[in-house]
């Protein structure tokens, strides 16, 4: 299966950073980031304007980021074609899954809530001194990665991205009321059946499936789900398995067949009706509306 994701590792192979290794990138133009078809995104991405301004389509939706807005994106986001201006000037840090996993953060709220809030407004405005925070920040994490002369890299990288991240939650708690979710066995497994969903792929569509992975029933896990976040664990994995048709009905490269035999639908059939119920329209319709060719 040959995904066209965007993570910190396809960054450095497409030379698109200013440093990158397979956890973290640092990038400051778009010379190498040409987007003629959409991307899915395979981390944590975010980004503070400067100067000049950049429009671009985010889960099919166009977005404006001007001077002092920040772009904030998670794991499976989709981007599709953007258009920028000439005196374009930003920064930007890319963090794998795996090494945003590994610094435990995000986890003081309600995870779910946050995500939601994230795909309707990815964009924030911020204030001068925030934006410029943002900077200092960004020049302190990048010094770090690079000065490889350090006895305790790794631990002042660390740190430096944990104060960052947290600053970055502050800020984005002016945007929205974020009740905090206590840490319990069911929270828990709200977070461990959402890792293992984003990270799943091609996804299974049966909850029992995840219940058996998580040592978990079946009933247990869709009432975790719906009390965290007021939908079952079959409309989440729903949720996440039309993002991935979605994605793949917009590769040109890629026919219906395949495509169906990617996500392993046992039959053409029954990927028809499965679209049709979710997106309202058969595959090859969706294909065309999304691709402008109907």
């Amino acid at each position: 299966m040959e995904e066209k994701l965007v993570n910190p590792d396809n960054i450095q192979k497409a030379h698109a950073a200013t440093f990158s290794n397979e956890h973290i990138a640092f990038i400051e133009n778009l010379q190498h980031m040409e987007m003629l078809e959409p991307v899915k995104l395979d981390a944590s991405l975010m980004m503070v304007c400067l100067q000049g301004q950049v429009a671009i389509h985010i889960n099919g939706r166009m977005h404006n980021i001007r001077p002092n807005d920040m772009l904030v994106c998670h794991p499976n986001i989709i981007l599709e074609k953007s258009v920028a201006s000439l005196d374009l000037d930003f920064r930007c840090i890319c963090l794998s899954k795996e090494y945003l996993g590994q610094l435990a953060l995000m986890e003081n709220g309600n995870t779910w809530d946050v995500l939601m809030f994230l795909e309707k407004q990815p964009v924030l405005s911020l204030t001068a001194a925030e934006a410029q925070d943002f900077c200092l920040y960004y020049d302190l994490i990048r010094s770090g990665v690079e000065d490889s002369t350090r006895r305790k890299r790794k631990e002042l990288v660390d740190a430096l991205l944990t104060a960052f991240l947290c600053e970055s939650r502050d800020v984005l708690d002016r945007f929205a009321n974020f009740k905090p979710q206590p840490y319990t066995a069911g929270s828990n497994a709200f977070r461990n059946f959402l890792s293992l969903l984003s990270s799943t792929y091609p996804k299974p569509r049966s909850v029992a499936w995840y219940a058996d992975k998580l040592c978990l029933t079946p009933k247990y896990l869709s009432t975790v789900c719906k009390e965290s976040s007021g939908e079952t664990a079959s409309e989440l994995i729903n949720r996440y398995v039309v993002k991935d048709i979605d994605f793949l009905l917009k590769q040109r490269g890629k026919s219906i067949k395949e495509i169906c035999n990617e996500l392993e639908f046992p039959n053409l059939s029954f990927f028809g009706r499965y679209v049709k119920k979710h997106l309202g329209l058969s595959p090859k319709q969706y294909r065309a509306k999304e691709l402008g060719e109907a």
